[in-house]
């Protein structure tokens, strides 16, 4: 379900069910010449779209103004966007807040771009990743105030609760869109092999190889992107999402 698109009584159902609801997270990237803009939101967001007709999921709208940074290029006739990680942690904040607020506790923030760097973070993940926990501590601790964790009985089983990822520190996840071990298969690259191959798989309609101009060293390897490669890639990242999200 596409959360803009849900009338009240479905989303209190879906709190009551404690639906997962995700959200792609990406940036506006040059990519060459043969992809768009918005490759790294695009494919997160396939992906839901086609989990979203096999299991019970609220599709947030998606967020693709996150810290794309101009190391591939400048955005001067390019189109590139970046948005500073401060920006962005303010933005999340309001975000998960108003999530919680809501009543959803199975929150989850999917991204792509540089997640090759997950454990030791780049901007945009950081700020949401950080934005996550702020809101959480906010939203209990408003709720039930000092000594929360300490003082209430009912965290005793915080260990266990932790353990089988039903704690509090739980209810809002930011993870990369391709696990590790999904990582492993299909290394990540940048508007390469494996990068064309995701978006012919997700998002097709962002591929035009005929633009492929042959000038960016990082880009070479588009040529070998391939439908085989594609679907091979689709279907274990598919199956991993759901894992991930316990379905």
């Amino acid at each position: 379900m596409r959360y803009e698109m849900m009338f009240p009584d479905q989303i209190r159902e879906a709190i009551d069910k404690n639906t997962p609801v995700a959200l792609a997270l990406g940036v506006l990237e040059y990519h060459g010449e043969h992809l768009n803009t918005g490759v790294d939101t695009l494919v997160v967001q396939g992906a839901l779209e086609m989990l979203e007709k096999e299991m019970d999921l609220v599709i947030l709208p998606p967020f693709y103004y996150g810290a794309g940074s101009y190391a591939v290029a400048g955005p001067e006739r390019k189109g590139g966007m970046h948005i500073d990680a401060e920006t962005l942690n303010k933005f999340a904040r309001q975000l998960f807040y108003n999530l919680l607020r809501i009543g959803f506790r199975n929150i989850y923030v999917f991204f792509h771009h540089q997640s090759e760097n997950f454990v030791s973070g780049m901007p945009t993940d950081l700020a949401f990743r950080l934005a996550a926990k702020q809101e959480i501590f906010a939203f209990i601790e408003n709720q039930k105030g000092d000594g929360w964790w300490g003082e209430d009985t009912a965290s005793a089983n915080y260990y266990e609760e932790h353990e089988a990822g039903s704690d509090p520190f739980s209810w809002i996840r930011v993870e990369p869109f391709m696990s590790g071990e999904a990582q492993k298969h299909w290394p990540i690259d940048h508007a390469g092999e494996q990068e064309t191959s995701l978006m012919m798989a997700f998002a097709p309609e962002g591929v035009d190889m005929k633009r492929f101009n042959g000038k960016q060293w990082y880009a070479q390897s588009a040529v070998k992107a391939n439908m085989d490669y594609a679907n091979k890639a689709k279907k274990f990242i598919l199956e991993d999402l759901k894992k991930r999200m316990g379905k």
